[in-house]
């Protein structure tokens, strides 16, 4: 299994790529490593999780205690 994964990794090492694959591939790589979530909001500044989150102590279950 080892042996397969450094044959691949090669494989990859050896082709060639224009630069604009190369960034998307890059930047792919890096999204899948710090999640799309972190990624997204690195580019456009915002959340995600909209501003439910921002507002904070209001209703229900809004506290640590649920209360």
């Amino acid at each position: 299994m080892n042996q397969q994964v450094s044959q691949h990794v090669s494989n990859l090492m050896q082709k060639e790529v224009s630069r604009k694959e190369f960034l998307g591939m890059s930047g792919l790589a890096v999204a899948s490593i710090f999640g799309f979530g972190t990624a997204i909001k690195l580019f456009t500044g915002k959340s995600l999780t909209g501003s439910a989150a921002k507002q904070g102590g209001r209703g229900y279950g809004s506290s640590a205690y649920g209360g």
